[in-house]
C-alpha cells in the first residue's frame, strides 16, 4: 500500500502547511483560576458580633462612668440598676401592660397612616388631575409640625384614645405620601413605552410596571414612617394616658425616676428596632428582583 506525497507547491501542499504551522502555535489554554474578592480574604467575623459590638462597648463605657461616679446615680442611673428595675416592671406586669397598649395604638395609627399616604401619593402620582387637587395641600400640611395640632385634637376628639390615633396617623401618611409619590414618579418613561408597545393597559401598566418600580420607595418610606409613629407615640401618650410607655414614663417624671424613664426609653428603642428589622425582612423578601449593593 503506498502512500502519495504532494509535489512542493501544489494547493494540497500548501494547505497541509498551513494546517501544520497553525497546530504549531495554536496556544495552550491556561488553567483558569477562581479570583477571590480581597473583602473576603480577610478573617471573617461574624456580623452578629459586629453589630453588636457597638453598643456592648457604649454599654461598658457607661457602665465605668456610673463606677467611677462621673454619672451619679440622681442624673442617669447605672446600667444594673436599670436592669434591675425593668426585672422589677416585667414581674409585677406594669412593663407588658404598657407595651401592649402602645403597640396597639402604634399598629392602629400605622394602619390609617398607611391607608391614607398611600392611597392620596397614588391619586396625586398616577393622575394629573389627583396631582393638581391633592399635591399643593399635602405640601402644606406636612410643613405643619403635628405635634403644634395636639390641642386641637384634644377639642375635635376629646381625651380619650382618638387623638393618639390621629397624632400617629397623621405623623405616618406624610413620609408614606412623599416616598411613594416619588417612586410612582421615577419610573423610567422608557419602562412605559416598552408596556404600551407590547399593548399593556392602563391597569396592565400600573400593576405590571409603576407599583413594582415605586414598591423601593415606598418600602424606604414605611421605614421613616415606623420611626416617626413611635415618635408620635411619646407625645400622643402626654394626652391624659391612663396606660401606654408614656404614662409610665410621666410617673416616673413626677417622682424622679430616671431609672424607670431610661428603662421606657430602652423599650422604644428596641421597639422600634424590631420593627424595622421586619420591615428589613419585607424589603429582602418582596425586593428580591432588585440586586443592589451590600457593601464590601
Amino acid at each position: 500500500m503506498s502512500i502519495s506525497h504532494a509535489p512542493p507547491g501544489s494547493p494540497d501542499s500548501d494547505i497541509s502547511d498551513i494546517s501544520k504551522n497553525s497546530a504549531a502555535s495554536e496556544p495552550v489554554s491556561p488553567s483558569l483560576e477562581p479570583i477571590v474578592p480581597a473583602s473576603t480574604r480577610r478573617t471573617r467575623v461574624p456580623r452578629w458580633v459586629r453589630r453588636t459590638s457597638g453598643p456592648l462597648l457604649l454599654l461598658a463605657l457607661w457602665q465605668l462612668l456610673s463606677s467611677t461616679g462621673v454619672l451619679t446615680a440622681d442624673v442617669l442611673a447605672s446600667p444594673g440598676t436599670i436592669a434591675r428595675v425593668g426585672g422589677d416592671l416585667i414581674s409585677d406586669g406594669s412593663l407588658p401592660h404598657a407595651m401592649g397598649v402602645s403597640l396597639q395604638r402604634v399598629a392602629v395609627g400605622l394602619l390609617f397612616g398607611t391607608v391614607v399616604g398611600t392611597g392620596l401619593a397614588l391619586v396625586s402620582g398616577l393622575f394629573r388631575v389627583g396631582e393638581d387637587l391633592v399635591d399643593a395641600s399635602v405640601q402644606m400640611l406636612r410643613t405643619v409640625p403635628f405635634v403644634g395640632l395636639i390641642p386641637l385634637f384634644i377639642i375635635w376628639f376629646g381625651i380619650g384614645e382618638a387623638p393618639k390615633i390621629a397624632i400617629i396617623t397623621l405623623g405616618v401618611s406624610f413620609p408614606l405620601y412623599l416616598n411613594v409619590y416619588a417612586g410612582i414618579r421615577g419610573v423610567d418613561s422608557q419602562l412605559i413605552e416598552a408596556g404600551e408597545s407590547l399593548g399593556l393597559s392602563r391597569w396592565g401598566l400600573v400593576r405590571h410596571v409603576v407599583l413594582p418600580g415605586a414598591l423601593p420607595g415606598a418600602m424606604t418610606g414605611l421605614r421613616y414612617s415606623l420611626g416617626i409613629a413611635w415618635l408620635a407615640l411619646v407625645f400622643a401618650e402626654q394626652i391624659n394616658a391612663d396606660a401606654g410607655i408614656g404614662f409610665l414614663m410621666v410617673q416616673a417624671r413626677d417622682f424622679l425616676r430616671t431609672d424607670v424613664i431610661v428603662v421606657c426609653l430602652t423599650v422604644y428603642a428596641f421597639l422600634g428596632l424590631l420593627a424595622d428589622f421586619i420591615v428589613r425582612s419585607l424589603e429582602r423578601l418582596l425586593l428580591q428582583w432588585r440586586p443592589t449593593f451590600t457593601g464590601r
